[in-house]
């Protein structure tokens, strides 16, 4: 999944904040851009965990374009951090689903052209959890 991320801007004097606006109460900060964007992947991770301790559901993210314009975000800058979330919804379960042929080609045929994906299995678990989502 791929969160955006509100980036306010640092200084020699001030650390540059990463706020998640999906993902209420995550934050995290850094002294350069880089450290900045590697604290924000650890600090969603460390978030992702916690709602997979106490069995809550992972926040969805939103789009850039949803929040670009909210007054408490004037003046940062967008990012996005890409972090795989099936570890965080639990145990895997091996299941049996039967599709048409042809359907499953074009799955194999977008997972084969497209590094977001890993798998078959992959592919469908993130088209699952969009349509869950809608």
């Amino acid at each position: 999944m791929i969160y955006p991320i509100a980036i306010e801007p640092g200084d020699e004097n001030t650390a540059y904040g990463v706020h998640f606006p999906d993902v209420p109460g995550c934050h995290s900060a850094g002294d350069t851009m880089d450290e900045a964007l590697r604290n924000a992947k650890d600090a969603l991770e460390g978030y992702l965990e916690f709602c997979l301790e106490e069995g809550e559901e992972v926040p969805a993210p939103g789009t850039v374009e949803q929040h670009k314009d909210n007054p408490d975000y004037t003046g940062y800058f967008w990012a996005m951090v890409d972090i795989d979330i099936t570890p965080y919804l639990g145990k895997s379960q091996k299941i049996n689903v039967t599709l048409p042929e042809r359907l499953i080609h074009k799955i194999d045929s977008m997972v084969t052209s497209n590094p977001r994906y890993k798998s078959r299995s992959d592919f469908l678990a993130q088209a699952a959890m969009d349509e869950l989502r809608a």
